[in-house]
């Protein structure tokens, strides 16, 4: 794969660059934006809470405990990037993303 995506992988670990929108009216994983996955959620960005929400958020679309996702950068940002410890799933546009590489 590309050095330039939105994601990668070091060994079991997807390392994930996400732009985030807060205090959307539903929770969703959108589109690829240049190395940026965007995702919207319905938290508000206060104090680090939307992030928390994200968390959950993630945890629940890539099949994992909270506990599996780390936050690496981004704690009051739009711009952050988290590691997910080995996803048991991944979100339609990874997926069709994913197999589109492969070809």
């Amino acid at each position: 794969m590309r050095e330039d995506l939105f994601f990668h992988f070091e060994d079991d670990i997807l390392v994930l660059n996400v732009l985030g929108t807060p205090s959307a009216k539903v929770d969703k994983i959108g589109k690829i934006r240049g190395n940026q996955l965007k995702i919207a959620i319905k938290a508000a960005a206060e104090d680090g809470k939307a992030t928390d929400y994200m968390i959950k958020f993630l945890a629940k679309e890539f099949g994992v405990k909270k506990a599996d996702i780390e936050l690496s950068f981004g704690l009051t940002s739009i711009n952050k990037q988290f590691k997910i410890k080995a996803p048991k799933k991944f979100p339609k546009v990874m997926s069709e993303f994913m197999e589109e590489e492969k070809r």
